[in-house]
């Protein structure tokens, strides 16, 4: 009998009954901060001049992807990658998708895996087959939008069934829904749900590891203000396993504005304390109290609520200043723009994915030189860095420890459950110090 005892006993150490569990959406995007893009490389298209389509990959810029390239993105401090990826125009006329594109894909994909990165694969412009389609919102077409959509990731779904939490889904990328000139802002709502709903259930139904992947799905516009607005999660069958993704490039005459016009000028200088006075070239509105507001937004809507957000693109034009202007207090507002911003993202429960297209020529928002392996824009890594590293991620999920000596811990960032920081620890109740819930 004893022998039998000590038997089961051994064999259940060896084979427990449960598997560990699969982390939470919320879970997973604490681990994830900060994201780097993989800019105009998988994405471009159609490119008529090119008579193989493998070549779409340098079609933008002239680096192809290899192992060493996603190493150096590891060492400089980045944990997740986005891969915007082009599959419409790679598909043929029953919207198969050519198997030397999806193995090449995978080829990239595989790249961030084995260094232990995160990856959010997407369908993105695409030719904008869909993200620019909600001018016509026939029946015809959005139902003809919904089957190609589902057709596009069950394929892609079940190349990457086995994969798994590391590699997210995200259906679209920034779908041209109730933006400024719609004339039918709650009919793009509508249909952008549908076809939110069409990509959610079109990976659900392909099993294994997509059953319960984490998923992210597009704000309108990919906008903040209409994130707020509009609610567009889509229904799911699995429980804390759903994204939403926004972008953030404000305030334009900073962020992209390349020349004066007559209805304003570039701003060359972000931020309290690097104005110039008299200059034409400050910025007039967009900076710290901006970002504080936009990124609270989302936190009272969505992370608060369990729904962490990922802000997919994020960048700001890094200028050489013409004679008379002053270089020093244009880069010292670069380093702001991009702390300030990775600062609250992070502190509000979103992950920052910074845009990079390998340019690397200024003006340019480039932070990464994939052809010499060296980085392109420093003052940017180091606002990206530092301002992730700057503050603690205000969301946990369990009780992890009980710890009655708290002040023993050395200088701790102590939240309530709500991610709002406390001036000093608190005598009793349920908060979040380091990362950890605890409870006095």
């Amino acid at each position: 009998m004893k022998i039998m005892v000590f038997l089961i006993t051994f064999l259940t150490a060896l084979c427990p009954l449960t598997a560990p569990a699969q982390p939470t959406a919320m879970e997973i995007a604490a681990d994830m901060y900060p994201g780097w893009n993989l800019g105009n490389t998988m994405e471009p298209g159609p490119c008529n001049w090119l008579s193989n389509p493998l070549d779409y990959e340098t079609a933008w810029q002239g680096s192809k992807t290899t192992q060493e390239i996603i190493d150096f993105v590891k060492s400089q401090g980045f944990r997740s990658v986005r891969i915007p990826c082009s599959w419409y125009v790679h598909c043929d006329a029953n919207y198969n998708i050519d198997t030397k594109w999806m193995d090449r894909v995978q080829e990239v994909v595989d790249y961030c895996i084995k260094d232990s990165l995160y990856v959010v694969l997407n369908d993105h412009y695409d030719n904008g087959w869909i993200e620019r389609s909600f001018a016509d919102r026939t029946e015809s077409s959005v139902s003809r939008n919904c089957f190609i959509l589902g057709m596009l990731w069950k394929q892609i779904a079940n190349r990457f069934r086995e994969y798994d939490y590391h590699l997210l889904f995200a259906g679209m990328n920034e779908p041209d829904a109730a933006g400024d000139s719609s004339k039918d802002k709650a009919g793009d709502i509508a249909t952008l749900i549908r076809y939110e709903q069409t990509f959610v259930n079109a990976v659900r139904q392909t099993g294994g590891n997509n059953a319960k992947r984490v998923l992210v799905v597009q704000s309108p516009s990919t906008s903040i203000d209409l994130a707020t607005t509009y609610d567009v999660m889509p229904q799911d069958a699995v429980s804390d396993a759903m994204m939403l993704e926004v972008h953030f490039y404000a305030p334009f005459n900073f962020t992209m504005m390349t020349k004066d016009e007559s209805w304003g000028n570039q701003a060359y200088y972000w931020g309290t304390g690097n104005h110039i006075s008299g200059s034409k070239h400050n910025v007039t509105w967009g900076e710290e109290s901006y970002m504080q507001s936009q990124m609270r937004q989302m936190r009272n809507k969505y992370t608060s609520k369990g729904i962490p957000v990922i802000m997919g693109e994020f960048g700001t034009l890094w200028r050489t200043m013409p004679q008379g202007e002053s270089q020093e207090k244009h880069d010292d507002s670069i380093y702001s723009w991009y702390y300030t911003l990775c600062r609250y993202a992070v502190y509000n429960g979103v992950v920052p994915f910074v845009w990079d297209t390998n340019a690397c020529q200024r003006p340019s928002m480039d932070v990464l030189n994939r052809k010499t392996l060296t980085v392109f824009n420093q003052l940017a890594l180091n606002g990206i860095i530092e301002g992730c590293a700057s503050v603690k991620w205000p969301y946990a999920t369990a009780v992890e420890s009980l710890h009655p000596s708290i002040q023993q811990l050395t200088n701790p960032s102590v939240y309530d459950v709500q991610g709002r920081l406390y001036d000093s620890i608190p005598d009793k109740g349920l908060f979040i110090v380091n990362g950890k819930k605890h409870i006095r």
